[in-house]
């Protein structure tokens, strides 16, 4: 019998794709639902919790300035333990994606002895430092979770390929385009004023960096390519910048006081889904981005030398172009000059669903429990 699930949540990321899970959860009012964040992007995801109308219970409050990977972790196995202990052990919990916040929940959810479900399972690369630490968090998660929510059928044959029982895995879509439809059909004016400066009259590229396999030389490079796009091309930058001081180094270097550069804090999700209706192409090394820009019919060019989201290239919703300066111009030119290029890519049919992946996890887990 199922009376209580545990929704863990730590970045914005995990907070955008479990929203619609946990509302699609509301129409259950015998399962008690509890949502604990562990504070990796505090203000940020309880932004998005807002915007969905979802209440949290519990706040880990694990950062602090220049901790690192090791003392996060440490604090979100420890704060989590502790919450169980105190609130008692759910029937299921479940995690999203590859983030310490993730990892943590499945090693105390194993150590509790607890029915654990990873949504948007059997992403891989095979690459272990690429991304870091995505791929390994992802990999150890799969290894401990009891039901896995593949978001795409490479991703279940992953599954199958490393020993994981079919009858525990189901595909489902990605949640995120659930997020994403609900959150475009509203139509929402812009938060931050910034956005207002932009000349939507011109195409509009979004930008947005943040891999540490790129802090230094690499993203310097990225980011000297964007500077180059926008004095060759007539067109705008939106560029949300993360707040890791190695991003905003390299950004303030070589992309500060450029005309048609707008350098804006991160965004709301709300006004993150307003530009990118309004975007023309998407530059990034977002995992996020590769699945909802072309829901929304937006090329992305991808700004990494992996992805665990193939898919979306076999599709040509997206093109892994490196991060190579001159690759990144070459291609980004192409977009822009070439519209028979640029019509193949937009009109492509986006791999990761049509909006019902949540509802599918339900009904999985439901089914499940009624065993």
């Amino acid at each position: 019998m199922l009376n209580k699930i545990l929704f863990v949540i730590g970045t914005r990321p995990e907070a955008i794709k479990m929203a619609p899970v946990i509302n699609a959860f509301k129409r259950y009012p015998k399962v008690d639902r509890k949502v604990l964040i562990s504070g990796q992007h505090e203000d940020l995801v309880k932004d998005v919790l807002k915007l969905f109308d979802i209440p949290f219970d519990h706040d880990l409050k694990i950062m602090v300035p220049n901790q690192s990977l090791t003392q996060s972790f440490s604090k979100i196995v420890l704060g989590l333990d502790e919450y169980l202990k105190s609130e008692g052990r759910p029937d299921l919990i479940l995690v999203h994606g590859d983030t310490l916040t993730a990892l943590g929940a499945s090693l105390v959810s194993f150590f509790n002895q607890t029915t654990l479900g990873h949504v948007e399972a059997g992403l891989r690369t095979y690459v272990k430092y690429d991304p870091f630490p995505e791929e390994i968090s992802r990999c150890l998660i799969d290894s401990i979770s009891d039901f896995h929510f593949a978001p795409t059928e490479r991703a279940y044959d992953n599954l199958i390929k490393e020993g994981k029982n079919p009858d525990r895995i189901v595909v489902t879509g990605n949640s995120v385009i659930d997020a994403l439809l609900y959150v475009s059909r509203k139509d929402l004016p812009f938060e931050n004023k910034a956005l207002e400066k932009v000349d939507y009259s011109k195409k509009l590229i979004l930008v947005t960096t943040h891999r540490r396999e790129s802090f230094g030389t690499t993203l310097e490079g990225i980011h000297q390519a964007i500077s180059q796009i926008v004095q060759n091309f007539d067109v705008e930058v939106v560029f949300p910048v993360h707040p890791n001081p190695n991003v905003r180094k390299s950004v303030e270097k070589n992309l500060t006081n450029l005309k048609g550069v707008h350098l804006v804090e991160p965004l709301s999700y709300r006004d993150m889904v307003g530009v990118l209706k309004k975007s023309y192409l998407v530059l990034t090394d977002s995992g996020g981005l590769q699945e909802e820009a072309p829901a929304l019919g937006k090329p992305v060019l991808v700004l990494r030398k992996t992805t665990e989201r193939p898919e979306g290239i076999e599709a040509g919703t997206v093109r892994l172009v490196g991060t190579n300066k001159e690759d990144i111009i070459r291609e980004t030119r192409k977009l822009l000059e070439d519209s028979v290029a640029y019509k193949k890519m937009s009109q492509a049919v986006n791999p990761y669903g049509d909006g019902s992946a949540s509802e599918k996890i339900v009904a999985f887990v439901l089914k499940n429990y009624d065993k």
